[in-house]
């Protein structure tokens, strides 16, 4: 118990510290703010999820103490890795009562549940603000338009309003990859300090829930209602989106395995999406597909030898 308390202390501080560096606005100070859950989600997956929400609250209520405002900030992101956390302990028996073997969490539910935490936080952030949501696309436009003359550019009204209009669903992708990738890390750090609990996941042969096609088509549909759950829904088609092209790297991740070329190809495939951003599109496209007809099970009929 002690051990637990001191982990989620340090746990606590940390993501703190890592929460309010974005007030420096440099580029490091961004990329801090981004792994700020971390250290929450190591708590969680070395020390038992009690640590994880323990390092959670004592790092809101930290900043709680220097600014009331952090308080409301943090406190949505310390639960949400707090809860990808537990999510990804938890685990019940196999059906064969002769077996001891477990069945983990699977790895595409919580790709899922990032996205939702995703969604969540972006239109929490605009609740917490106090504005309604014509308010909030003013205050977002008038923000974008300070960049623009910062940087001696004259700001053009139909661009402006283009940026406004996807500001939100961008940064719902964004935080919904962040997540992802924050519970990876946390997961190979405690992996390689010999306290991870659960087995390493094929990754590359996650599924997405059943539901997640009809929810995504629910959301597409809600985005075309006016006001706050119009947004809402479109920030969430925009999370579901992001889950289906980490699904296409998960079916790229599966083809390609015994190709000699698989690391060229996967870093060229990375390397592209990372600059150009648009073939996320077409990744997320191969999410889609793979939904409806199965592609690896259908490369590994054609190619016995191509492990899926």
């Amino acid at each position: 118990m002690v051990q637990i308390i001191f982990v989620a202390l340090i746990a606590g501080v940390a993501t703190a510290l890592l929460f309010v560096s974005v007030v420096s606005f440099s580029v490091l100070s961004f990329f801090l703010y981004c792994i700020a859950p971390l250290p929450i989600m190591i708590a969680a997956l070395g020390w038992t999820h009690r640590a994880g929400l323990a390092a959670a609250f004592l790092a809101a209520c930290g900043l709680g103490f220097v600014a009331t405002p952090l308080f409301f900030a943090v406190l949505p992101i310390g639960a949400g890795a707090w809860w990808l956390g537990y999510l990804a302990l938890l685990a019940r028996p196999a059906n064969d009562p002769d077996s001891d073997h477990l069945v983990w969490y699977p790895v595409g539910h919580l790709v899922v549940w990032a996205a939702l935490l995703a969604a969540l936080l972006i239109v929490a952030a605009i609740l917490q603000a106090g504005a309604d949501l014509d308010g909030f696309r003013a205050e977002l436009k008038t923000w974008f338009e300070r960049i623009l003359r910062a940087q001696s550019q004259a700001p053009d009204a139909d661009v402006l309003d283009v940026l406004v209009l996807a500001a939100p669903p961008m940064a719902a992708m964004f935080v919904t990859f962040t997540n992802l990738l924050n519970l990876w890390l946390a997961g190979r750090i405690v992996k390689v300090s010999g306290r991870l609990r659960r087995p390493w996941p094929d990754i590359a042969a996650m599924q997405l829930p059943g539901f997640t096609p009809l929810l995504l088509a629910g959301s597409l549909l809600g985005a075309f209602l006016p006001g706050l759950i119009g947004f809402a829904a479109g920030v969430l088609a925009a999370s579901l989106l992001m889950a289906y092209a980490i699904l296409g790297f998960a079916v790229l991740h599966a083809i390609t395995r015994g190709m000699d070329s698989r690391g060229f190809v996967l870093a060229g495939v990375y390397a592209v999406v990372g600059i150009f951003h648009l073939p996320l599109l077409v990744m997320t496209l191969v999410g889609i597909a793979e939904t409806m007809l199965d592609i690896r099970a259908r490369i590994a009929r054609a190619h016995p030898t191509i492990r899926t």
